[in-house]
């Protein structure tokens, strides 16, 4: 397991963290729960919302505060767009086992990878695979993009970290006397560098906790040759569905389209019928 000895302390744990516990709550319609074992005696919670089994899959790792609960209305809209979204907490979140720490974070993110891999293949899910990451789960989403490029299609990343110490002063941690530097954080952006698939960074104009160029740093470290950037006006750090909207969707709707083929498909077959009735 990778080790982050200057990150993984209680000052930054209790600040980078928000842990919530939850019993298991009752299922949306047309949604599954999974518990992966990362390692003996610990259970990590996960939430299929599924379109249908031939739909392009995101694998998501959520916000620090947030809990796989949380998108019981959101999973429902992705559905709508025709994507299938599988949720994952983090040791202590939900009904997970655990505490929370860096380094279990991005240990548990691989195992977690692997297996979802294994049950989709397992129960004949067929669509693309795309690994998204809002905020904190954007370190976990860029990690596994640097490794698993084979497998996944594409990376999206929504109010994601790009410098630690940044961060770590907006969050109010004194790093003044520990001798801190970007080696010793998250790497996002050197990670990021080595990410070669197709790359889609949203992020809110107004984003209160990791600013826009933030996000733009990211964008233009990306190693992706095909890479989207998309800013929306309004949003801050949590409202970014509230603010886009449907806009939100569309254009996540849009990349995951242009990176399975389904826009050129389309244009194509309707220039073939086009040439094929004159």
């Amino acid at each position: 397991m990778q080790t982050f000895p200057k990150l993984d302390t209680p000052n930054f744990i209790s600040s980078i963290f928000y842990p919530r516990r939850s019993e298991v709550t009752p299922l949306p319609k047309g949604a599954i729960d999974l518990e992966i074992e990362t390692e003996p005696g610990v259970l990590i919670g996960c939430r299929l919302y599924i379109h249908d089994i031939s739909s392009p899959n995101i694998i998501f790792f959520h916000g620090n505060g947030e809990i796989v609960a949380d998108y019981d209305d959101i999973g429902p809209l992705y559905n709508h767009a025709g994507i299938n979204l599988l949720v994952m907490d983090y040791r202590g979140y939900g009904w997970s086992s655990g505490s929370p720490c860096v380094a279990s974070m991005l240990f548990d993110a691989e195992v977690l990878f692997c297996e979802v891999q294994n049950w989709l293949s397992h129960h004949a899910y067929t669509g693309a695979l795309f690994i998204m990451g809002r905020s904190l789960g954007s370190i976990s989403a860029i990690d596994l993009a640097t490794r698993h490029g084979d497998d996944i299609k594409g990376l999206l990343i929504e109010s994601g970290i790009a410098d630690t110490i940044p961060l770590a002063k907006s969050l109010g941690i004194d790093i003044s006397g520990i001798d801190f530097t970007e080696e010793d954080g998250f790497q996002n952006v050197e990670k990021i560098a080595k990410v070669t698939i197709p790359t889609f960074i949203l992020h809110g104009a107004k984003d209160e906790i990791i600013a826009a160029d933030e996000a733009e740093k990211l964008q233009s470290y990306s190693g992706a040759r095909t890479k989207e950037f998309v800013v929306i006006p309004g949003a801050t750090h949590n409202t970014m569905i509230l603010t886009g909207g449907k806009l939100y969707f569309q254009t996540i709707k849009v990349f995951i389209d242009k990176v399975t083929g389904v826009t050129n498909w389309r244009r194509h077959r309707k220039t073939t019928k086009t040439y094929s009735e004159k």
